[in-house]
């Protein structure tokens, strides 16, 4: 049974459809945009349109921008000899709020996964490779997740990367701070023992 009119439910379903937004809070969403004040809903809609019409991928690095170059690679101080290959942008944001890396990035818009059907053609690793081919750099640090789907990834990069005679490293992964052992997986344990450092 519909409580709503047809126009809110078309707003809750299209706010439902967004990644980790589920029915109750589509709801919350829906109701909250209604009790703004018209311009508010205005400028959102706009926003949203605005952001779909101009973000489109860095010419160099796959990041989303609204310009030719992303701000990190039109970035002249930034260390273009080393190159971190992430999964996603928001893993590249996640790098940038650290404030400690200082090289450039990579986006690869996804992991290798062939039970989804996701190939290393799907993904921006051609044009990775294509990347160090064209510059002049020393290592690439492959910071993709610690999955399944991650750690393929990584393996493929890492076989191709190291036949160009480039540096391979990969990020290490371990235990949380306030992690207890007991709880921790088996591949967690074997990653922060291999990526263990001297005291």
């Amino acid at each position: 049974m519909n409580y709503y009119s047809e126009s809110i439910n078309n707003l809750i379903e299209e706010l439902a459809s967004l990644p980790n937004i589920g029915p109750k809070s589509a709801q919350r969403l829906a109701f909250h945009i209604l009790n703004l004040p018209e311009k508010r809903v205005e400028h959102l809609a706009k926003s949203i349109l605005t952001a779909k019409k101009k973000i489109c991928f860095c010419k160099k690095c796959f990041n989303l921008t609204d310009r030719e170059l992303c701000p990190v690679c039109s970035n002249p101080k930034r260390d273009f000899s080393t190159i971190m290959v992430v999964e996603e942008p928001s893993d590249l944001a996640a790098y940038e709020k650290i404030g400690q890396y200082q090289g450039v990035y990579h986006v690869l818009h996804g992991a290798v996964n062939p039970m989804v059907g996701v190939q290393p053609e799907n993904l921006k690793l051609k044009e990775l490779m294509q990347r160090l081919q064209r510059e002049d750099v020393k290592e690439v640090i492959v910071a993709t997740n610690s999955t399944v789907e991650g750690e393929a990834t990584a393996l493929w990069i890492s076989k191709y990367v190291k036949q160009a005679g480039i540096r391979v490293t990969r990020i290490a992964s371990g235990v949380p701070v306030g992690g207890a052992l007991e709880f921790i997986d088996e591949m967690t344990l074997f990653r922060a023992l291999e990526g263990r450092t001297e005291l």
